[in-house]
C-alpha cells in the first residue's frame, strides 16, 4: 500500500501483540504502538500525559486523542496503536464525539482522525493454545516479560479450569469473526500476521509489516524484540488435558491449524 500516516494492530489477547508492538517500535519509523484507547487504562494514560479530568472525572476526548497521537508517533510522523475487538467500539465512540458529523462510517472516521490508515490483523491459528495462555495470564496477572527484567512472580498459583478455557475459546472465535466481518463491512484488506509465523521469525514478519505499510528501515537499523516467550510445559499439559476432557464431555474441539 502507499505510505501510511498511521496503522492499527487489530487483534485479540495472547496473540503476540506485545511482541509485535515492540518490534515495530524498535524500527523508530513505524510509530509507538500501544493500547492507548483501552477504556480501563484511559485514566493512567491521561495521568501520564498530564491531562486533568473535569470535576466529575470525565476526560476531554479531543485532548486525549491529541495526546495519544503525539505519544504514538515516531519522528517521521507515523502513528500506531493496538486495538482489541472490545476496544474498537469505544474508540469509534470517542472519535465521533471529537469529529461530530464529519465522517459517515467507521473507516472514514478513523482516516479523518489518524490520516491514511493501514490495518494489521494479528491472529493465532491455535485458538486453544491462545485460550490457555489467556486463562493462565488472567490468574497470575503476568501478561508479558522483557529480557531486561527478572521473571515476575504470579499473584496466585494458576489452576486449570475447563469451563473458563472453553469460554475463552468461544470469545476468541467470536472476536475473530467480528474482526473479519468488520473488515469486510468497511472494505478493508488488512495485512494478516499469524502468531505462529511471528513466533518463528520475529524480524522477518516485522519486515513484511514494514513493506505492507510502505515504510523503509533505515540502513544499519536493527529490529529488536523486547519481550520473551512465556509458554512452557504447563501450557502444554493444560492443552492436552483440555483435549482429553473435551472428548469425554463430547465438546467440539477448538479451532486448530490446518
Amino acid at each position: 500500500m502507499d505510505h501510511v500516516d498511521s496503522y492499527l494492530i487489530c487483534t485479540t489477547p495472547r496473540t503476540g501483540s506485545t511482541l509485535l508492538c515492540g518490534l515495530m517500535a524498535s524500527t523508530k519509523v513505524a510509530g509507538q504502538p500501544e493500547s492507548y484507547f483501552r477504556e480501563p487504562d484511559e485514566q493512567l494514560w491521561a495521568a501520564r500525559w498530564d491531562i486533568v479530568p473535569s470535576f466529575d472525572g470525565l476526560l476531554d476526548h479531543a485532548e486525549f486523542v491529541r495526546a495519544a497521537l503525539a505519544a504514538g508517533r515516531t519522528a517521521n510522523g507515523v502513528f500506531a496503536a493496538r486495538i482489541m475487538w472490545g476496544t474498537l467500539g469505544h474508540l469509534v465512540d470517542r472519535l465521533r464525539s471529537v469529529y461530530p458529523a464529519s465522517a459517515h462510517g467507521d473507516f472514514d472516521l478513523l482516516n479523518l482522525a489518524f490520516g491514511n490508515t493501514g490495518f494489521i490483523y494479528l491472529r493465532r491459528d491455535d485458538v486453544l493454545a491462545q485460550a490457555v495462555s489467556w486463562h493462565r495470564a488472567e490468574q497470575t496477572n503476568v501478561w508479558h516479560e522483557t529480557d531486561q527484567e527478572e521473571s515476575k512472580q504470579p499473584e496466585q498459583r494458576p489452576r486449570f479450569d475447563f469451563n473458563q478455557i472453553w469460554k475463552l475459546v468461544q470469545t476468541i472465535e467470536e472476536h475473530n469473526a467480528a474482526w473479519r466481518a468488520w473488515f469486510a463491512s468497511v472494505g478493508v484488506q488488512p495485512h494478516i500476521v499469524r502468531y505462529e509465523d511471528l513466533d518463528a521469525d520475529h524480524v522477518g514478519v516485522a519486515r513484511e509489516v514494514l513493506d505492507f505499510l510502505g515504510l523503509k528501515l533505515p540502513p544499519g537499523r536493527l529490529i529488536k524484540a523486547r519481550n520473551r516467550r512465556m509458554a512452557d510445559e504447563l501450557n502444554g499439559r493444560w492443552i492436552e488435558r483440555y483435549r482429553a476432557e473435551s472428548r469425554s464431555r463430547r465438546v467440539a474441539p477448538a479451532s486448530m491449524p490446518g
